[in-house]
């Protein structure tokens, strides 16, 4: 099987387990999961490239936890040609319904570049593996825009506990997150040099 074939048959399999969540746990382990995540970034900088998160991704009203604790968001704006585009998010009452189930802000756009002026990027992930390889939705959007971030800028993924693995199969065209964030493990940089089996 190739890389192609065994990432959708993950992302499928991933996605029906996610969808398979009981809403309540989903919403506390979201709740967990943004708590330190803006608990971490506050050291780290003021503004934050994320995102809306859709169905039963972790997350919550993430946007909204992120305008909530004083930081500047900005939010992707998807392209007719599947690349990302980006505008503030003043509040989550200035968002609008989009293509592909997706909520985007309604302010200026303000180009494909601006992505390099977050302190930190958060992004939508199906799987991570403590290599730092992601699985994504499976557009290639964000491989393309995490191209424009420089090396040092932390770019995390949200992800259950369940969906952080030891790795994952990749392509040439993916493009690493250096740290996760779950409900149990917390904040992880990547790529960590043990594996899940018997790690606390």
């Amino acid at each position: 099987m190739t890389h192609f074939a065994r990432k959708h048959t993950l992302r499928q399999e991933l996605s029906a387990s996610r969808r398979g969540r009981p809403a309540a746990a989903r919403e506390a382990d979201s709740a967990r999961i943004v708590a330190t995540l803006c608990t971490e970034l506050a050291d780290i900088g003021t503004t934050v490239a994320a995102y809306v998160p859709v169905g039963a991704e972790p997350g919550g009203d993430l946007p909204g936890t992120l305008l909530e604790r004083g930081f500047a968001v900005l939010l992707p704006v998807l392209l007719a040609d599947g690349d990302l585009d980006w505008a503030t998010c003043r509040s989550t009452t200035d968002l609008a319904p989009a293509g592909r189930g997706l909520r985007e802000p309604l302010g200026p756009r303000l180009g494909t570049d601006a992505i390099r002026t977050a302190d930190a990027v958060v992004v939508p992930a199906v799987a991570v593996g403590l290599d730092g390889s992601r699985l994504g939705r499976g557009g290639g959007s964000y491989d393309r825009a995490l191209t424009r971030v420089s090396a040092d800028t932390p770019v995390v993924a949200l992800v259950y506990d369940d969906e952080l693995v030891d790795s994952l199969p990749t392509e040439a065209h993916d493009v690493q997150v250096n740290a996760v964030v779950t409900p149990s493990r917390g904040w992880l940089d990547l790529p960590a040099a043990f594996g899940l089996t018997g790690s606390g």
